[in-house]
């Protein structure tokens, strides 16, 4: 609806121009004229206007332009009543277009949900959650429906009235909970809420073990003051504690504090323990809708949440009063956003940390090399938990040589006689499998034809439920085919996935439910909430799945851990591949032993003599890192130089590597330039991509060169990146 100008005071009308920040994919703002009896603008405002026959919201960076453009025609509506960007979010945005050389307004769109929405505080009485109650059992007993809307909502906080109606439960229903006082709406659990209110005397804190102790004394000692620490604790240490009580005295006298995880639904347990000691704690990640990201949004910002816990762009939330942020596992890939603005979220983090003047506190057992060299030039203050609290010690590694063995399904046979024992003495066995489906190759042993996409250079990868040819770049599928296109029968599913390792593991261990965890079997929170529902019952089974096994999950009854299929990393031509390799093995390690029974972990390997495999599995992460990162200073690749890639894709191979061919030209000799070259994945979707890597001595250098090269036009039938710092080369 337009500004009413009968609403304003006369002193705050005014004629002038202001300058805004538009989502389009240019580098500058633009002036607009203050429309007649609109108040003035202010820095941070979001303003509705016109652009190029088209409507957008942008914001107002500068509410008194030196330089206005005389000829600015009027936007049209002042959206709100106060500016909804901060002083310390604007200049974040600033240094966010800057260093990863995205516009301004697109920059702001990335980080503000509902950016465009008219009101960023809807009004949520549709979205409910339960009011938990020692009593609710014996009170709902009599009332089946109640009491099973009442466990429904356990499991699944903050369901919008519309989930809640495909599963069974109506609106007369969720009311008659609610008047009962056993549910509540999300805009009744905001403004309940209190900021000044303490951490939750319910959930006593856990006693500390003595590096525990020290490093919380550490942090606390940093109030008020930049300083970024590098929390290395092995897995099983008791990281997520330190967290927790470090928040609880940073969030006390109306403080904030800002927890950031990989991924929501991977981490349940540590979800689950933040709300135990903060009630009043705040989710944010992407699977929330356009109205409760707003919520959230809105909560931080008034102050009414003084614990954020979120994903990636959680690290742009406005707060009232932020004074510690802390980044869970930072050393994950899923902080790195891999499209658009292509940031890092522990970067960021760190940035914004030192804007603020506040503590940021980076934890992981397996440390990114980049944080490791931070902390080795002090900039960066280490913290180490090096032991499991109650005495529970970390598996060692132990590497199984499967040259010559016959293997079935991808398993050795003593490896199928350890996981029996296992869990005939009661125990839950894991299995890591790093690809999906059944098997990457469907292959005609007549003619050695191969499944490959029509769309990608990659294969189809085959799946058995459902049935069909799958491809994991873009999407495509196709039904499994009888015979190869020369009419040979003769088809043979090559290599081991998920769905295979599953179909062996219930066929080999008849009597042991077997659950698998991976994208396609926990398509759904509540798929997956299913699965760690019966793991944690503890009885014995088998688990098989992918990274999602690997992270932030507490799983007692596990003591055996099994990885198959671990050399490849090792021997890939990306140079960061050992180090995420590494990192895997040790997270999914972390799984076994984390209670009283000693655990085991088992790698199957081709190249058991491998000297990083070796190195990882006989002295452990931290000499293994020291090792590579060493090689990879010595070789002048990241983190010892800063790189970036140029990436430019068109449906017509000639022109992407013309147009980067155009870019290098105009590249200085200081600056080392590979390419163009395809990328690991030439086409995806029947577009060909090219790209070139630059390495610089210095990142102001690469700074400078990118600043050059972001303004250069490209034929529109083209599309092209610049990634600052990027995870890999795809």
């Amino acid at each position: 609806m337009p500004f009413e100008t009968k609403a304003l005071h006369p002193a705050t009308l005014a004629m002038g121009v202001v300058r805004l920040a538009l989502p389009v994919p240019l580098f500058r703002e633009f002036d607009y004229r203050i429309p007649a009896g609109c108040r003035k603008p202010l820095r941070g405002d979001r303003i509705k206007t016109t652009f190029a026959g088209r409507t957008l919201t942008g914001i107002c960076t500068d509410a008194e332009p030196v330089d206005p453009w005389p000829d600015a025609k009027p936007f049209l509506e002042l959206i709100d009543d106060a500016p909804v960007v901060g002083p310390d979010l604007m200049d974040l945005a600033r240094w966010l277009s800057e260093y990863y050389h995205h516009p301004l307004g697109e920059v702001f769109a990335a980080c503000m949900p509902g950016i465009s929405q008219k009101d960023p505080r809807p009004k949520l009485k549709r979205v409910w959650s339960v009011v938990e109650r020692p009593d609710a059992a014996a009170i709902l007993r009599r009332s089946p429906r109640q009491r099973a809307l009442y466990n429904h909502l356990l499991r699944h906080a903050w369901s919008t009235e519309e989930l809640l109606s495909e599963s069974g439960f109506s609106a007369a229903l969720i009311r008659s909970l609610h008047e009962r006082g056993f549910a509540i709406s999300a805009a009744e659990a905001v403004s309940d809420r209190s900021p000044s209110a303490g951490p939750n005397d319910t959930a006593i804190a856990l006693p500390l073990s003595e590096e525990q102790q020290l490093a919380l004394e550490r942090i606390n000692a940093a109030r008020e003051t930049f300083a970024p620490f590098l929390l290395q604790g092995i897995t099983g240490s008791g990281k997520t504690e330190v967290y927790l009580q470090a928040m609880a005295q940073f969030v006390a006298n109306d403080g904030q504090a800002l927890l950031l995880v990989p991924e929501i639904g991977l981490t349940p347990q540590t979800i689950a323990r933040v709300r135990a000691r903060f009630p009043d704690a705040t989710i944010l990640h992407s699977a929330l809708g356009d109205q409760e990201r707003a919520l959230a949004w809105e909560s931080c910002r008034s102050g009414t949440s003084r614990v954020l816990v979120g994903t990636r762009s959680s690290v742009f939330a406005q707060f009232h009063s932020l004074r510690l942020i802390i980044v869970d596992e930072e050393h994950d890939s899923s902080y790195k956003q891999q499209d658009g603005l292509r940031y890092s979220a522990r970067d960021v983090a760190v940035k914004r940390a030192m804007t603020l003047a506040i503590p940021v506190v980076l934890g992981s057992a397996t440390p990114s090399f980049e944080s490791l060299q931070n902390a080795r030039r002090g900039r960066y203050q280490p913290l180490y938990l090096r032991s499991r609290p109650g005495g529970a010690t970390l598996p060692p590694l132990q590497i199984l040589d499967i040259r010559g063995v016959v293997l079935e399904d991808g398993l050795a046979p003593d490896m199928i006689r350890r996981m029996r024992q296992h869990l005939e003495d009661g125990s839950q066995v894991l299995t890591y499998v790093n690809r999906r489906g059944f098997s990457p190759v469907l292959l005609c042993t007549t003619c050695n034809w191969i499944a490959e996409c029509l769309h990608c250079d990659s294969r189809m990868t085959t799946h058995r439920t459902p049935a069909g040819l799958i491809c994991h770049h873009c999407g495509a599928r196709a039904p499994m085919p009888a015979k190869c296109p020369n009419g040979h029968p003769t088809l043979l599913p090559l290599g081991t996935g998920t769905q295979r390792t599953e179909e062996a593991l219930e066929r080999l261990f008849t009597g042991f439910p077997v659950i698998r965890v991976d994208r396609d079997s926990t398509r759904t929170q509540s798929h997956l909430d299913e699965h760690l529902r019966r793991i944690a019952s503890g009885a014995p089974m088998l688990l098989v799945g992918t990274q999602m096994l690997a992270k932030g999950h507490h799983f007692p009854a596990v003591t055996l851990v099994v990885i198959i299929n671990a050399d490849s990393g090792f021997l890939s031509p990306d140079f960061r591949a050992p180090e995420r390799t590494a990192q895997t093995i040790i997270q999914v390690a972390g799984r076994a032993g984390r209670a009283e029974r000693p655990g085991e972990v088992w790698i199957q390997s081709l190249q058991p003599d491998n000297t990083a495999l070796r190195s990882l599995a006989e002295n452990g992460y931290e000499t293994f890192a020291t090792e590579e990162l060493d090689r990879r200073i010595a070789a002048g690749l990241p983190p010892a130089s800063a790189m970036a890639i140029l990436r430019a894709d068109a449906f017509d191979r000639v022109q992407a590597t013309g147009f980067l061919e155009s870019l290098k030209s105009r590249i200085d000799s200081s600056i080392q330039v590979s390419g163009p070259a395809p990328a690991p994945i030439q086409r995806i979707a029947n577009r060909h991509r090219q790209q070139l890597l630059l390495l610089a001595s210095n990142r102001t250098l690469l700074q400078r060169v990118c600043s050059q090269l972001r303004l250069i036009e490209a034929p529109r039938s083209l599309r092209w990146s610049i990634d600052v710092d990027p995870y890999d080369g795809t």
